[in-house]
């Protein structure tokens, strides 16, 4: 399946991989967001891809092996409690974190928009901006798994 994809994306990992090949996922996988970093710190972003997709695929770049590594727990790579996906900014927790660029809601990029009544969810105590956020918020994401998967062998394949 992996090389199927790779075929068909018109991608040769033989030599390693750089950029055109995450812009070339991107434009395959484009209900993903996919954000690749070259060090450990949360702005060394190389590329973002230009999609609104609150589902992300993390990768840490290797240059000097031409090499992508699925980052499964952001947080946990880049030493953070808290990592802001709309701006890239590590800090401590997210009640405290102030982003234009995210709801405060749910910590997701684009913000939602505010119905006036805010919602609230009984299970977690927390309120909502609007009948769509509290519903993004009661959505599992173990959607997920299946992408980081197939990721997780293309890059097995590369090495």
């Amino acid at each position: 399946m992996v090389h199927q994809l790779l075929e068909t994306l018109g991608i040769d990992l033989n030599n390693g991989a750089g950029i055109p090949e995450p812009t070339k996922f991107q434009e395959h996988f484009c209900e993903y967001k996919i954000v690749v970093y070259t060090g450990l710190n949360c702005d060394s972003v190389i590329f973002q891809g230009q999609t609104e997709s609150e589902k992300r695929i993390n990768l840490l770049c290797d240059e000097t092996m031409q090499h992508y590594h699925v980052i499964a727990n952001l947080t946990g790579t880049m030493a953070k409690r808290y990592i802001c996906e709309a701006c890239n900014r590590g800090c401590k927790s997210d009640v405290v974190h102030t982003c234009d660029l995210s709801c405060s809601d749910r910590m997701t990029s684009p913000p939602c928009v505010s119905a006036g009544n805010r919602i609230a969810c009984d299970l977690c105590n927390r309120h909502f901006r609007s009948q769509i956020c509290f519903d993004n918020h009661k959505i599992k994401h173990g959607r997920m798994k299946k992408v980081h998967v197939i990721f997780v062998n293309v890059v097995c394949v590369a090495h």
